[in-house]
């Protein structure tokens, strides 16, 4: 972070650093976000290609950490990709704006460097990529609460929160949460985690292409590809990648893992989620740099697809009540449309207040319905939405 902090001071025309704060019953966390534009106008970023990534969700997944400060330095142009022309680069960059969440576990993190190389969780022992709302708080018969502790509700987390809010302003046109320590070394998911299938339709289609071309130049075919409860070989209830797709309405969400050594004894925690050799350091983070610029240029092209292809027959649609509450009251026009964050309170409280106001409503009905004659009564109760 002392680098990301010196690299954003020395290119103020390409990169902003702002470092969110929030808490939550004595427990507080922040969340520092680099912001890639050229421009850096306010006008400028909602006009452009919008990509949010995360990196370090878990705090013993260095690796990741570094490779968004390698991502960084090639944005501003302190390093370079050895197999991309600079002009062409450039020109793809003009377009985007790119936002960069470098360590979104800042607390697991510093309990990793304390010692305790096996943890990934947050400071206070909550699973961060468990704490979303999406099927939230379901656990399978291999459930370990060392591993997986969703909290004691969606959003019960201050990292979770500022993540929330960092997603609903920016409205990302893609979503990647970067992690490792797969057995398998790397993979490629999409949506979704909770179950084993995928989405349906021409957006499945465009994300899977896009993945395909990553593996093909990037992977040597190597990657696994597909949803990640069904490829991972467990299901995960209440993470990032769900969220973002079926709330936030991310066109394309993806949950990458970046290396993983399945040799490593299950005490050696450092060992299978980093590489600990600098050859194996450095090719990862080429191989994963140069995927990420990859993406960088075909994601506008595969996105612009759906939109020529959707637009004339999708009609507006609408959340459920149920998605509109777990959401934080989250306005949607429709599927590629402008997000809006309407109210800040906690779950349980939005849930307690709405059904006191139904049962109120009722009660004062009922009382009206007392004084006023049997036929006036049966008709209004009969036209009254419950």
């Amino acid at each position: 972070m002392e680098e990301i902090n010196a690299l954003v001071h020395r290119h103020p025309d390409k990169l902003t650093l702002e470092t969110i704060k929030a808490g939550n019953k004595g427990y507080g966390a922040e969340v520092a976000v680099v912001t890639y534009c050229k421009g850096k106008r306010e006008y400028d970023e909602r006009s452009k290609f919008r990509i949010l990534l995360s990196f370090g969700q878990h705090g013993r997944e260095l690796i990741t950490s570094e490779l968004a400060l390698r991502i960084l330095s090639i944005l501003s142009e302190e390093q370079f990709l050895p197999s991309m022309d600079q002009a062409t680069l450039n020109n793809t960059l003009d377009k985007l704006v790119i936002k960069v969440v470098p360590m979104e576990n800042l607390n697991g993190r510093k309990i990793v460097e304390a010692g305790d190389l096996c943890e990934r969780r947050n400071g206070r022992g909550v699973d961060l990529n468990r704490n979303w709302s999406v099927d939230w708080g379901k656990k399978e018969k291999d459930y370990d609460p060392y591993e997986e502790n969703p909290g004691t509700a969606p959003f019960s987390e201050p990292e979770t929160q500022i993540m929330r809010k960092l997603a609903i302003s920016f409205d990302p046109h893609i979503w990647v949460n970067v992690h490792s320590g797969m057995e398998a070394s790397r993979a490629l998911f999409l949506p979704y985690d909770h179950k084993n299938s995928t989405p349906d339709g021409l957006p499945l289609q465009r994300m899977k292409l896009l993945l395909e071309e990553v593996n093909h130049l990037h992977c040597q075919e190597h990657c696994m590809i597909g949803s990640g409860g069904g490829s991972v070989g467990y299901l995960a209830h209440g993470t990032a990648t769900d969220f973002m797709y079926d709330i936030v309405r991310v066109p394309m969400a993806f949950t990458f893992e970046i290396y993983g050594d399945g040799t490593a004894s299950s005490k050696d925690c450092f060992k299978m989620f980093n590489p600990t050799d600098l050859s194996s350091y450095n090719k990862v983070l080429n191989d994963w740099s140069t995927a990420f610029f990859t993406i960088f240029k075909l994601g506008p092209y595969h996105l612009a697809e759906i939109h020529s292809k959707t637009s004339a027959s999708k009609m507006d649609k609408w959340v459920s009540i149920d998605d509109y509450l777990d959401g934080y009251l989250m306005e949607r026009k429709n599927r590629y449309g402008k997000k809006m964050e309407v109210l800040e309170f906690g779950m349980q409280e939005i849930r307690t207040y709405f059904r006191l106001f139904l049962l109120s409503s009722v009660l004062l009905m009922f009382m009206f319905c007392s004084r006023i004659s049997k036929s006036k009564c049966r008709s209004i109760v009969s036209a009254m939405p419950l």
